[in-house]
Order: structure tokens, then sequence, then C-alpha cells
């Protein structure tokens, strides 16, 4: 079976050579490329044979990792992308979510967590952390003791953020590695700490809480 190609984009080469280790002790994952700011990923993206892109999103340079993303996106749509993140001031999944990735980590994510992301976007599912959902939910705390989605758990912040993108209740359960009966409990639980009945409830009240934007206020 062919190894799943990677390309990394960190501007930092310890950690590039980190990652590399973690990925490719396996022995499925092959590092094809390396990038250390958005110019350069987005020129090896155009001659570089990859499946996976891993995007620090945190990077000095006229092109962050949002932008790299969108613009490796246009090139390349095949290409899947995992957006690195930390925790304390990067963007919420909606933002990269609206840039096309489809994977989100936090830096700090157990090695297990990293492999699990790149095996589950090639299957064009997404994935995110448990740590990226907690942050999501606690930003938007400020927004008033009354936000109901500080009720819930990490797990159903992540089964909510899924929900959101427009996952139906197979791909939450092959992204997360759970039964789909288990993932219609947390929908379950989820619905009646916000007070909703179905999605399309769900998604206004993100709006209203700020989890999703208007594609209006996003920048061609």
């Amino acid at each position: 079976m062919p190894k799943i190609r990677v390309m990394l984009v960190d501007d930092h080469q310890l950690v590039r050579a980190g990652i590399r280790r973690i990925l490719e002790e396996p022995g499925d994952i092959e590092v094809v490329a390396e990038a250390s700011d958005g110019e350069e990923a987005l020129r090896l993206a155009r001659h570089v044979q990859a499946d996976v892109v891993l995007m620090d999103i945190s990077m000095p340079g006229g092109m962050g990792g949002i932008e790299a993303t969108r613009r490796i996106l246009r090139v390349r749509p095949e290409i899947r992308v995992i957006a690195l993140t930390i925790m304390d001031d990067d963007p919420f999944p909606a933002r990269l979510h609206e840039a096309g990735a489809l994977g989100y980590l936090t830096k700090g994510c157990p090695a297990s967590e990293m492999l699990e992301a790149v095996h589950v976007v090639m299957r064009g599912l997404p994935y995110i952390d448990a740590g990226m959902a907690r942050k999501h939910m606690q930003a938007t705390w400020n927004r008033g003791d009354q936000n109901p989605f500080r009720d819930l758990s990490a797990r159903e912040m992540q089964v909510a953020l899924m929900t959101l993108d427009g996952c139906a209740t197979q791909a939450i359960s092959d992204g997360l590695c759970v039964s789909p009966k288990t993932v219609s409990t947390y929908r379950q639980r989820i619905f009646e700490k916000l007070g909703v009945k179905n999605d399309v409830e769900l998604t206004r009240l993100a709006y209203r809480f700020g989890f999703l934007k208007d594609g209006a206020e996003e920048q061609p």
C-alpha cells in the first residue's frame, strides 16, 4: 500500500524535525517536503506530490498559514491540509475551515493523535482535536454568561463543530473513531444542553455566539 505523502510547513527547523520523526516512525507515512514559510509552501505545492500538508498557522513573513492554505488549495484542491495551532492565540476553527483546512491540531497534542489526524483526513474526513475544541468553546465565554456552548464538554464540542462543518453522523463516527450510536448520543446531549431541536437551529445559535461567520466577511 502506498505511503501517505506529507509536506511539513513550520518556521522552526527543530519542530519540523520532531514532527518528521513522529510521522515516519510507523512506516506508512513519508515526509516528502518541508517549508519554513507560506511562500515556500506554495511554491513546493505546485511541484511536490503531497497528499497532506501539516500547516503551522502562526508564521512570520508576508503569507501566514491561513492564506497559504487558501492558495495551496486553489492550485492543488486534492491536498488535505491539517492546521497546526497554538491554543493561546491562534484563529478559531471556523476561519481555518473557511480557508479549506480539513484538520485542526494543537501543537501540544499527543503523537498518536497527530498520526490519527493524518489517516483520518486522508479518508476525506475532518479532524478536530479535543484541545482545539475546548479552546474554541472557552474563547466565546466573553460573550456573556448566557452562552449555552460553555456547558458542552470537549468531546461534545468536537461533535458540534463537525456537525456545523456539515458532517453526517457516519463521517463524525469515522473521524472520531467512535460508533454512530455514540455520535447520536452526543448529538442528543448537545441539542438538550443548547436548547435546539435540529441542525438548522444549531447553526443559527452558532452564528449568534460567533462560532460561524458570514462568508461575506472573509477576504477573497
